[in-house]
């Protein structure tokens, strides 16, 4: 009798012990998956957070980026007094002279039978910008050359050519100078990385150098055609030294 008490009570705490055995297990459970739930809900706020910030971020940036109307004149009017001023500058040079001849390879209108008209003519470009203008006769054959000559040789550090309306400073391809004895020597020669300038009708291509050690008297610039198709428009050429 004793035996089959002792046996039932056994059986009666293996029985407890598995309930509270899998009480604790659901109850783990259950906080387990609580806290997954707070953690993925946490995630998700932070992540919806971070997206509005980055828009608002965004819409900043593009409103900031684009420039009121008033903006937009006023650096237009800043562009233009730069160039005015870059313009006066170069024109007002006191060691800058302008050609007193020039001659060209080609003149628009050479296959006229009456010849160039004095629209387009070589000697237009003697004297400084005036608007009188000396135009190739090839728009995209091969190469042509103008050649100035001035009153005073120089020392010279620079060379400024003015195209009318920018038309034809992608093709310069060289730029040499005479010494007074005859010989030519090249200052510059490669492709152009002068655009035509938006602020104003005329685009000076400028090269600058090291003062020559004998006296100048002479520019010849050298264009390829077919760097920019089209005419070519030059108005004058600037030789500056001392």
């Amino acid at each position: 009798m004793k035996n089959a008490y002792r046996i039932l009570l056994a059986i009666s705490c293996v029985v407890l012990v598995a309930c509270h055995k899998k009480g604790s297990e659901a109850s783990a459970s259950a906080s387990a998956a609580a806290a997954t739930e707070q953690a993925a809900s946490t995630a998700t706020t932070s992540t919806a957070k971070s997206n509005e910030s980055a828009k608002a971020s965004a819409a900043d940036s593009a409103s900031s980026a684009e420039p009121t109307e008033q903006q937009a004149e006023l650096a237009k009017k800043k562009a233009l007094m730069e160039y005015a001023t870059m313009e006066d500058r170069y024109i007002n040079d006191s060691k800058g002279q302008w050609a007193n001849g020039a001659k060209a390879s080609t003149t628009f209108g050479d296959d006229n039978s009456s010849g160039p008209s004095s629209v387009n003519a070589v000697a237009n470009v003697k004297g400084g910008v005036d608007g009188k203008t000396w135009t190739n006769n090839n728009q995209d054959i091969g190469f042509d050359w103008l050649e100035t000559t001035y009153e005073k040789p120089v020392s010279a550090t620079d060379v400024r050519v003015v195209f009318e309306n920018g038309a034809g400073v992608e093709a310069i391809n060289k730029i040499s100078i005479q010494s007074t004895d005859g010989k030519w020597n090249t200052v510059w020669d490669g492709i152009s990385d002068q655009k035509r300038d938006q602020r104003g009708n005329r685009t000076w291509f400028v090269r600058s150098f090291d003062r020559t050690s004998y006296k100048v008297k002479a520019v010849k610039i050298s264009i390829a055609n077919n760097m920019e198709r089209g005419y070519k428009v030059i108005d004058a050429v600037q030789l500056v030294g001392d």
